[in-house]
This record gives C-alpha cells, structure tokens and sequence, in this order.
C-alpha cells in the first residue's frame, strides 16, 4: 500500500512538473510575440477582406501570386500614404501659420457677448474667463498654466500615437499580403483549431467568422475610411486648419455609426469665414455629401454576408480605442462582432438545423460552403 501511495505520489509530482513547464512555456511565448498580436489580427482581417480580389487579379496575372500579393501590397502602402502625408502636412502648415501670426500680431481674443453670461450652470465662470482673457490674456495664461501645460501634453502624446498607428497600418498591409501569399496553409490552420475547440461544425464557424469579418469591414469600416478621406480632401482643398485631425474624427464618429455630419456641418459653416461664399457653398454641398454617402456606399461595399447588431460594433470600436488606440478602432469592431456571432452560433444549436429562407442573418447556413465557396484565405 505504501509503495502504491509513494507511486502515485511521484506521478502527481512529476505531472504537476510537466504541467507547470509546459504553461511555463507558453506564457513565456505569450509575452513574447505581445506586441505582434494586434498587428498580426488586423493583418488577417485585412487579408480575408481583399482575398476575393487577390484571386481574381492572380487569375489575371495567370496564376502568379506573389506579383499579385506584391501589387496589392504597393497600392495599399499608396492609398494610405498619401492622404495621410497631405493631411499631416496641412496640420503642420495650420500650426506654422498660428506660430508665425502669434509671433508678429500676437494673440488678440474679442471679448465675450452679455447673452454669454446666461448660459446655464457654467455661464457666469465662462464670462468671466473670457472677459479677462479679452482683457489681460497673460494672466489668463498663468492662471490657467498648469492645465494648459497638460493639454499641450496630451496634444503631443496624441501626435505620437498617430505616428506609431500609421506605422502599424503600413507593416499590417505589408503583413497582409505575406498572407495572401499562404491563405491556403492558413485555411487548413483555421479549420484544425475551430475543429479542436468546437467540434464537427469546426469548418461551418471558420466560414462564419469570415463572413462576419467580410460583412463588418465592408459594411461598416471601408465606408467609413471612404467618407474619411473624402471629407478631408474636400478640407484639405478649401483649407480648413488641422484637416487630418479632423478627418480622423470623421473616421471615428464614422465606425460607431454616429453621422460624419456632426464633423463636417460646423466646419462647413466655419470655411464661410474663411474662404469666398461660391467655394464655402461647394464644400457645404460636398459636406452633405460624404456625411449622407453610406447610403450610395453600403449597396456597392456590402456584399452577402452577415447581420451583425450595431451595438457589438459600437462596444467593440470603443472598447478597442481604449485598450489599443486608433487601430483598436478597427480591429475591436471585427473581434466583436465575430465574438457576438460564433456565440450565438454556439447557443442556439437548432440554427444550424434550420432550412435557409435567402435572408441574410447569423446562421451557419448562409455561409455554407455552397453560399461562399472558396472566396476567403481562411473558411475557403
């Protein structure tokens, strides 16, 4: 009895010992490969987005991936290079020209109308603020110096966080098309870990997450990176100061689908006192137009796929901002909603029992191999 009790003693020893090395083990490669897992993320979203057109370009090109994967990689790295470097260069010119307009006129601040002071709650305090800012504005500066010292440092954090993004979206493009280039490994990879974790409808959720992915990012970030750009081209061109931080908050109000008219209206209404009254009515009118474009741009982006609730994507764009920054944005909304969808893939069973009726919604029949084929890297 006591050599059985010492044996299984060794064994429960020796497997907590392995145990321990072997989570050990994969911690330690957790910490290690950290700060490429949300670039790897959004790279493979980006990758089941555009595989569509990567196999119809390499059919084209007669059955040369590589080229084509190099193609697609070089027209991302420009349509996100150039507007970026024009918006960027707007935003430093607006900061050079109130720079060089401190320096010669120095700053002058109207003073406040009598109706401000009858604003509710905070109008007495904010009259008195701007009345003397009016009036004295150096005082107003060293009242005020160590919360303006804490927004020129958030200002300047904010700027630093855009630079890393840009460079985060430049190597997920470029990490995009590696994938292209090995979708069909991948693919076999997405079944044998769906197979593992839920069984014999592992290939029926690999086709749904790629659904999902498609539905999001065409129905609801490709048009918003769309009224983005369009937005700051037209501010851009009429000269609105700061117009790439503008067109970013664009982007944002965008993805939460919030409309790009709370941006846009008050800037239109600002370019009258800044440019002549035909150009401000041309940028009111092309405002109205991005901000009311979705309707034009969901019919073209948005292609079979599947409903995703608004608010799994609002959650998951604002959850992402906190936890990653600007591209949290885009990979929170994804994750998300493919998180909302396999779930409730999981808990009601009889869906996947259920006849297709041709509508669109969050079966597992509507992305049947027969519905998508072999249009993505990953459910193939």
């Amino acid at each position: 009895m006591e050599n059985n009790s010492e044996s299984h003693y060794t064994r429960a020893i020796y497997t907590f010992l392995r145990i321990s090395f072997v989570a050990l083990i994969v911690y330690w490669s957790y910490l290690i490969v950290k700060p490429f897992i949300l670039i790897t993320v959004w790279s493979i979203i980006l990758s089941i987005a555009i595989y569509p057109l990567f196999k119809w370009m390499a059919r084209k090109l007669g059955g040369r991936e590589k080229l084509t994967a190099l193609i697609l990689v070089l027209v991302g790295l420009t349509i996100l290079l150039v507007p970026s470097v024009l918006m960027i260069d707007s935003t430093v010119d607006s900061l050079q020209d109130i720079s060089d307009k401190l320096k010669t006129e120095g700053l002058k601040i109207p003073p406040p109308k009598e109706k401000v002071a009858e604003w509710p709650v905070f109008g007495e305090t904010v009259y008195d603020t701007w009345m003397m800012a009016s009036e004295n504005l150096q005082t107003v500066t060293k009242k005020f110096r160590p919360q303006i010292r804490k927004i020129g440092q958030k200002t300047f954090t904010f700027a630093g966080h855009l630079v890393t993004t840009l460079l985060l979206f430049l190597l997920s493009i470029i990490l995009a098309g590696v994938f292209l280039i090995f979708a069909r490994p991948m693919k076999k990879a997405s079944y044998s870990v769906f197979d593992t974790l839920i069984g014999e409808q592992g290939a029926d959720f690999t086709r749904l997450s790629v659904a999902t992915t498609k539905s999001v990012v065409n129905g609801i970030l490709l048009i918003a990176i769309t009224q983005s750009l369009l937005g700051g081209v037209g501010m851009w061109l009429v000269g609105i100061p700061a117009a790439g931080l503008w067109a970013i908050l664009v982007l944002m109000i965008a993805i939460v689908q919030l409309p790009p008219l709370l941006i846009l209206g008050p800037i239109a209404i600002y370019s009258f006192t800044i440019v002549p009254t035909t150009p401000a009515i041309i940028f009111t009118i092309w405002c109205i137009f991005v901000g009311t474009s979705d309707a034009i741009l969901k019919p073209l982006f948005l292609g079979r796929g599947v409903d995703v609730p608004m608010p799994a994507v609002l959650v998951g764009a604002i959850g992402g901002v906190i936890l990653y920054g600007m591209i949290g944005l885009f990979v929170g909304a994804v994750v998300l909603a493919i998180t909302y969808k396999v779930i409730d893939a999981l808990l009601v069973q009889d869906v996947l029992d259920q006849p297709s009726d041709g509508e669109e919604g969050g079966s597992l029949k509507e992305v049947s191999p027969e519905n998508q084929g072999d249009s993505n890297p990953q459910g193939g």
